[in-house]
């Protein structure tokens, strides 16, 4: 345990992650799941790069980050929208439902890219049974979208909401989509008043995935 704890302090300082605003705990439950859908098989293990949304935030601050893990830096740190039944300018009810209209928490795998009536976008494969495990069957997708800008929080005190997708700017979704395509890993956060609980971050399981991961067994 002590190595993983020491590890997530290390590599949160030499990212900078602080200067980010991104908040520690978040991080250290964004690797708890990495390792352990990484070594499942479920994530791409030589793929180490990790995206978090933390939807404890609201929608006018930046609230995205994409972390290469390998070389322990930000590659982006940007607007996401989140679904129009979620809340306004912050998230606050979250649905696995199909038609909700709303962001779902927990756990995902990206999938392919394809081209939609949205540009370039990217299949995600929820893995929180009950939480989002719905989402591509209800086509949520990582987009660009003219409603998550700079300009639209001036004009209107938050950014445009979703059907539930993770949107992003569209001056930067699609170098976002190349970047995390084909199998890494985004967790997404929620307030800490909604009730959520995830397999993927049981300490044991997560600690001997990581162990492995880092060729610490028996250690």
């Amino acid at each position: 345990m002590a190595a993983f704890e020491q590890h997530v302090l290390t590599s949160y300082t030499k990212a900078k992650l602080v200067n980010y605003g991104l908040p520690a705990n978040v991080y250290r439950e964004a690797l708890m799941g990495y390792y352990r859908l990484s070594q499942s098989g479920q994530a791409s293990a030589s793929r180490q790069t990790l995206t978090v949304v933390d939807f404890e935030r609201p929608s006018r601050e930046k609230r995205l980050w994409v972390i290469d893990l390998k070389n322990q830096t930000v590659l982006f740190h940007t607007l996401v929208a989140h679904g129009k039944n979620t809340g306004a300018d912050l998230a606050r009810t979250f649905s696995n439902r199909e038609g909700s209209e709303m962001s779902s928490l927990g756990f995902y795998t990206t999938g392919a890219t394809y081209q939609g009536k949205h540009g370039l976008s990217l299949k995600l494969n929820g893995r929180d049974p009950g939480y989002n495990t719905n989402a591509y069957n209800r086509a949520v997708v990582v987009h660009g979208a003219d409603y998550v800008s700079e300009q639209f929080v001036r004009q209107h005190g938050r950014l445009g909401r979703s059907q539930g997708c993770p949107a992003l700017p569209v001056n930067q979704s699609a170098a976002i989509i190349q970047a995390i395509k084909g199998g890494t890993v985004l967790y997404v956060h929620g307030p800490n008043e909604v009730s959520y609980r995830s397999e993927w971050l049981q300490l044991d399981p997560a600690l001997l995935a990581f162990a492995q991961q880092q060729g610490l067994t028996g250690s």
